[in-house]
Formats: C-alpha cells, sequence, structure tokens
C-alpha cells in the first residue's frame, strides 16, 4: 500500500504541478491581454489629447484672428470718435460765440430801446437838440448813409 500511496502521490503532484502550469499560463495569457489593452488604451488616450490639442491650437488662431480684427474695429471707432469729438467741439464754440454774439445784439437793441434817443413828434411836437434827424437814430439824415460799426463794448448798458 506504501508503493501505491506512493505513486498516487507522485501522480498527483504531476497533476497539482500541470495545474500550476495551466493556471500560470491562464494567468499569463490574462496579464498580456490585460497590458495589451493597457497599451490600447493608452494609445487611444494619447490620441484623443493629441487630436483636443490640434483642435485647442485652431481654435486659438481663430480667437487670435477674431481679437486682430475687433482691435482694428476698436481703432477705427475710437478715430472716428475721437475725430467727431473734435467737430464737435468746434461746433460747441462756434454756439458759444454765435450766442455770445446774439446776446451782446440783444443788449444793444434793449439800450437803443430803452434810451430816449426817439422822440415821438406827437408828445413834443418839436425835437430837442437842433434837428430832427439828430435824436432819431431810424431816419435817413442821422444814418448819413453809411455803416455804422458797433461792438457790444461800446453800449454797455
Amino acid at each position: 500500500m506504501a508503493t501505491s500511496s506512493g505513486v498516487s502521490s507522485e501522480s498527483s503532484k504531476l497533476l497539482n504541478s500541470g495545474s500550476d502550469a495551466d493556471l500560470n499560463l491562464v494567468m499569463d495569457q490574462r496579464k498580456r491581454k490585460r497590458m495589451l489593452s493597457n497599451r490600447e488604451s493608452a494609445r487611444r488616450s494619447r490620441m484623443r489629447k493629441q487630436e483636443h490639442m490640434t483642435d485647442l491650437t485652431a481654435q486659438i488662431g481663430l480667437l487670435m484672428k477674431e481679437n486682430n480684427r475687433i482691435i482694428t474695429s476698436m481703432n477705427v471707432t475710437n478715430q472716428l470718435y475721437m475725430k467727431i469729438e473734435a467737430e464737435n467741439s468746434v461746433l460747441r464754440a462756434q454756439m458759444d460765440e454765435l450766442t455770445n454774439r446774439l446776446q451782446s445784439l440783444n443788449d444793444i437793441l434793449d439800450c437803443i430801446n430803452s434810451s430816449k434817443w426817439i422822440y415821438e413828434e406827437e408828445e413834443n411836437h418839436s425835437i430837442i437838440g437842433g434837428g430832427e434827424g439828430f435824436l432819431n437814430p431810424w431816419s435817413a439824415g442821422f444814418l448819413n448813409n453809411q455803416p455804422i460799426m458797433a461792438s457790444a463794448d461800446m453800449f454797455m448798458c
């Protein structure tokens, strides 16, 4: 019996070693398969990363072009704004000057209308100052057919 149990233990060792070898073979195959799968996954990941970088590079180019276009448009708009602002300043100055002239002319008219230059003949029936044209500025004799030169400073009331 000892021999039979010895043989059987040797055969079980052979079977166990065979199944260990099969098990190692299966594990090696799984390990290789997992390694190949990981390599393929890493390759796909690198490709996706490269595509993403290519897309980002293209997007950078488009955004830079758009940025340059916007900057150019802003420069043109700023130049136009500055031109219009300068023109507006000139127009404001002209308006102020014309407003001052109008005010001066209105002041002159107020001085003329408020003074006693014009006497009506109906009240006095005689003209003070020795002549009809002297005190009536609107008569032809007073004007003497010459233009009147006046400024606002001459008629400060």
